[in-house]
């Protein structure tokens, strides 16, 4: 099995890549294995971030973006169980598997994929679509931007990189482009 990892810093585009590869290949992505490993959890630190009996994922957001060590706190709880579902799905028996790690470099994650894709996006273009994204203003957008590590260190260490900055069609071509050397190469 090849196993491809697809990140890139938040608001770049990685959700449209995926929907892009997903017309080809099985995609996989941990946000929403995240997400759905948190709605069972039932008290974050004594914090009420459940809205209806689920959680809040706003009110989360505004806690952990605001507080390094209730950032850290979640994500020791996350990580090892996220982890866990991607190795699951090594363990299916396809030839090819697209992940979607939004935090691959920062988790150690990308130690497990043989093929890396970073979908960039310069900074202005991902803080505007972060705050119409998630109705957030511009000082709440760049704290979320800014608790990432920077584009140009993740560049470096990935096999293939998207650029986002244009249109969907230039995207979807860069990605049909990159999906034909994994087809014609078995890159």
């Amino acid at each position: 099995m090849l196993k491809v990892a697809i990140t890139g810093n938040i608001a770049s585009g990685k959700s449209q890549v995926e929907r892009i590869i997903s017309e080809k290949y099985p995609v996989y992505d941990t946000d929403k294995i995240a997400h759905k490993i948190l709605d069972n959890v039932k008290n974050f630190y004594g914090y009420d971030v459940f809205t209806g009996g689920k959680i809040d994922r706003q009110k989360l957001g505004e806690l952990v973006f605001s507080n390094p060590d209730l950032k850290k706190k979640l994500e020791e709880m996350i990580h090892p169980k996220v982890k866990e579902e991607i190795l699951k799905i090594f363990a299916l028996d396809i030839p090819v598997v697209f992940i979607s790690v939004p935090l691959l470099f920062e988790t150690g994650f990308d130690k497990l994929f043989d093929k890396i894709i970073f979908v960039s996006a310069d900074e202005n273009t991902r803080l505007v679509r972060l705050m119409n994204r998630n109705s957030l203003t511009e000082d709440e957008a760049i704290k979320r931007i800014n608790s990432q590590a920077p584009e140009e260190d993740k560049i470096r260490k990935s096999d293939f990189v998207l650029y986002n900055n244009s249109t969907l069609t230039d995207l979807k071509a860069q990605t049909d482009s990159l999906l034909d050397n994994f087809t014609d190469n078995k890159t």
